[in-house]
């Protein structure tokens, strides 16, 4: 892609506005402000005005009483393309004992807790890396491109929404489909809308394919029996069989992501919740046992043809195992996407990308997962992907999942704000008549 010697100006004067402290005090001020799925309103609201005080026409926009999205908007003079920067503000887990003890460990770690802790050049916190800081550096880079004075001819939105975790809600909530790009398919049909969209999430690097993910239930029946009787009469614990389905679906998954992995994906498959018995009680065995299963696609995947191999899967495990019975339903499907290679979004992303690194783009490949750019692209919108790296040698924690989200390095915030402002400018700073003469 060739930048002009005014554009490279342009990126220069907006980059020179970039402050690290100014990045680590807003990541630590999110990250202090609990936003778990469902429950992102007060956060959504004091994004909005954040980023009113910077000149970027911040609003809320309420889902119901608890949830909603908060957008800004620069505008440009409406002769080139709107750009919409997005980013998810929810976290997964909620921090509070309550309900993420113990499946989240035997205690909750200082990063595990709803409280931004500055810690050199690392914030700690629920959710300072994912999604927060990503939120964070879709502010910083519009406020630097308004604060250079950057001549627009198309708007730079920034859309941050609710609902972005796969999940669905939380116990207590009102609306079941508090997740699964809630948030950013509510902003889309409120009328939020642009030409292209770059999404903000892990992973230092452009990707225009992304993984989709179908859920299943699988239940497996047994006969409702008692400790005292099992030797007496027909005996067949559901528990003992869910345990022999799960693990010949473990070994499925590995099968199958060896067959379905192209391009930049690699779909994984994960057994995540078991329920069945009463637990005031070992005495009873149960007549049905549940287990939840997140099974990933590719972009060339549809959910029918995953839900056929699925059952056949299941099928295979039954018939290894006479007498045992289950069956399964699909209860979720979001299909993955992808945005041709050279599409203007994904080129201008790439191009940042080389510019800060000073070196050709290498993508990360064997990618398993999924992000509110399969909502973005399924509604039409050209749509990249860009993100941090984890944080790695010399973060205050070890590396492991939570840390993965929860520390981020302040470091590589600005250089995924950098790399934002030079898509921003290469973008907004050109007509449409540009941008569709530059293939």
């Amino acid at each position: 892609m060739i930048i002009s010697k005014q554009e490279q100006q342009w990126i220069q004067a907006a980059r020179a506005q970039v402050e690290r402290i100014d990045l680590r005090d807003l990541i630590a001020s999110m990250t202090s402000i609990p936003s778990p799925t469902g429950q992102e309103g007060e956060l959504a609201r004091w994004l909005a005005e954040e980023m009113a005080g910077r000149g970027l026409a911040g609003f809320y926009q309420p889902m119901d009483a608890e949830q909603g999205n908060a957008v800004g908007r620069l505008r440009g003079d409406g002769t080139g393309a709107d750009l919409l920067l997005y980013a998810p503000i929810d976290t997964l887990t909620v921090g509070t004992e309550e309900e993420d003890l113990p499946w989240a460990g035997t205690e909750l770690r200082r990063d595990m807790r709803a409280e931004g802790l500055i810690e050199g050049d690392y914030v700690v916190g629920l959710g300072a890396s994912n999604p927060k800081g990503h939120g964070a550096a879709l502010i910083a880079a519009a406020s630097a491109v308004r604060a250079a004075g950057v001549p627009l001819r198309g708007d730079v939105i920034v859309g941050l929404g609710a609902g972005g975790m796969p999940t669905n809600r939380r116990p207590g909530a009102a609306r079941h489909n508090a997740g699964q790009g809630s948030g950013c398919s509510f902003m889309l049909e409120q009328g939020v809308w642009a030409d292209h969209a770059l999404i903000a999430k892990p992973g230092w690097a452009v990707h225009w394919e992304e993984v989709g993910l179908c859920w299943f239930e699988v239940v497996v029946r047994g006969t409702y029996s008692y400790v005292g009787s099992r030797h007496r009469m027909a005996y067949r614990n559901a528990i003992v069989d869910a345990g022999v389905v799960a693990a010949g679906l473990d070994r499925f998954f590995e099968r199958y992501a060896a067959a379905h992995t192209r391009g930049l994906v690699a779909p994984q498959g994960n057994i995540g919740a078991i329920e069945g018995g009463w637990t005031r009680t070992p005495s009873l065995s149960p007549a049905e046992c549940r287990l939840l299963v997140d099974l990933r696609l590719g972009p060339d995947q549809d959910p029918m043809s995953v839900k056929r191999e699925f059952q056949a899967a299941l099928d295979g495990i039954l018939a290894e195992n006479p007498g045992m019975t289950a069956e399964s339903r699909m209860i979720l499907a979001i299909p993955g996407t992808a945005t041709p290679q050279d599409d203007w979004i994904v080129r201008a992303a790439v191009a940042a990308w080389e510019d800060v690194e000073g070196r050709p783009h290498e993508p990360i490949t064997a990618n398993s997962g999924a992000t509110d750019a399969n909502i973005l692209r399924a509604r039409g919108l050209s749509t990249a992907r860009v993100g941090m790296a984890r944080a790695g040698e010399g973060a205050p924690l070890p590396v492991d999942f939570p840390m993965g989200m929860n520390v981020v390095d302040v470091r590589e915030l600005e250089k995924l704000t950098r790399t934002l402002i030079h898509t921003v400018v290469t973008t907004c700073t050109r007509t449409r008549q540009e941008l569709e003469n530059s293939r």
